[in-house]
């Protein structure tokens, strides 16, 4: 599937959970609600959503800081934008490293620290909301009651986030057994006729670098960088506390009722799900996911246009940030070659050549 068709797929299927929504759930009173909305609520989840960038933006520095380089701030931004735009056009939220790699690679950042960079901040987040899910089961257990469905999509999640960390933990660990598991690779490839005979050793001298690199960056986080790491951890928090109080501030701004911790724990779980949903940006299954979740926090008339504008502030303006910026700063051409998996180091390389 083409970076194109990714988005393409994406757009169609938030469109028409949307129509369908739209269609099943508005009346008359919806209208006069969202009518009569006070208009400086809506600024106050948009100036939400600007501080959650700013805070995604202090951690890839932060962490940057904890690898020994350095990112620039206005480059935290941009690395951000592009790590929804990654997400929006692939399964599973998978594709926004790949751009953040690259461009930190530009950046003259080793691929391998560049990897495990952009790999603790999405484990951060990850983390936060696995801490969260089982407090918000155990305080509200009708989340899932009734809905045998999405208990064992949430089982499902749990098992995926579990096989990660032994994955992370065990290349941590074992680096030599990443080489070699990388080098039977490359040797695979080359009877394959994907990699050159003379560019063996080559590969395998990037592999070695790399790995080391890798490796490295994670020791770092948690020796000589520690109080970097712990200033990330403590913006994924403001970062993920920012995103879920757009929602009551919607609910504020047409004069629904709402318990603040309620909604925050509604949507940790509703997140939880969503990074491991198979549609591009879990599009479609967000919005029509939202719109079931919500009932139960707000009236069914209400609780589908709330999850659209809630996606609307929460996913469809960061997404359209990092188009912006991977049309003005990649180009689409290395963008489509990234989403297919050449490396970092070619595109430079290609990039180079193009000017």
């Amino acid at each position: 599937m083409s970076l194109r068709r990714g988005l393409i797929i994406f757009i169609l299927l938030a469109f028409g959970a949307n129509a369908v929504i739209l269609a099943k759930s508005v009346d008359h009173e919806t209208i006069r609600s969202l009518l009569q909305a006070d208009k400086r609520f809506l600024l106050v989840a948009l100036s939400l959503i600007g501080v959650a960038w700013l805070c995604d933006a202090g951690r890839f520095c932060a962490l940057a800081h904890a690898a020994q380089e350095r990112v620039p701030f206005r480059l935290g931004i941009v690395l951000t934008w592009l790590h929804y735009f990654g997400c929006a056009v692939t399964p599973m939220q998978s594709g926004g490293g790949p751009f953040q790699v690259y461009v930190l690679y530009k950046r003259k950042i080793p691929v391998g620290k560049g990897i495990a960079i952009t790999l603790i901040r999405t484990m951060l987040t990850v983390l936060i909301l696995t801490l969260i899910v089982p407090v918000a089961l155990l305080i509200d257990p009708a989340l899932l009651e009734g809905n045998p469905f999405l208990k064992a999509v949430v089982a499902y999640v749990f098992v995926i986030i579990l096989c990660t960390w032994i994955f992370v933990g065990y290349t941590i660990a074992r680096p030599g057994a990443v080489k070699r598991f990388g080098k039977m690779l490359i040797l695979w490839l080359k009877k394959l006729n994907f990699v050159q005979p003379g560019k063996v050793r080559r590969c395998f001298q990037w592999l070695d670098r790399e790995t080391d690199n890798y490796n490295m960056n994670f020791k770092l986080a948690f020796s000589s960088g520690r109080l970097w790491f712990a200033a990330a951890v403590l913006l994924s928090v403001f970062h993920l506390l920012c995103i879920f109080s757009v929602l009551p501030a919607l609910m504020y701004s047409v004069d629904l009722p709402y318990s603040y911790i309620q909604t925050l724990l509604t949507q940790a779980v509703f997140m939880f799900v969503l990074y491991f949903i198979p549609t591009p940006g879990a599009s479609g299954v967000a919005e029509g996911g939202g719109a079931l979740l919500f009932s139960t926090l707000m009236p069914g008339n209400m609780a589908g246009v709330m999850a659209i504008i809630w996606r609307f502030f929460t996913e469809y303006i960061s997404i359209f940030m990092g188009i912006i910026v991977v049309i003005k700063m990649l180009g689409w051409g290395v963008s489509e070659d990234l989403y297919h998996g050449a490396s970092p180091e070619d595109e430079a390389k290609a990039t180079t050549k193009g000017e």
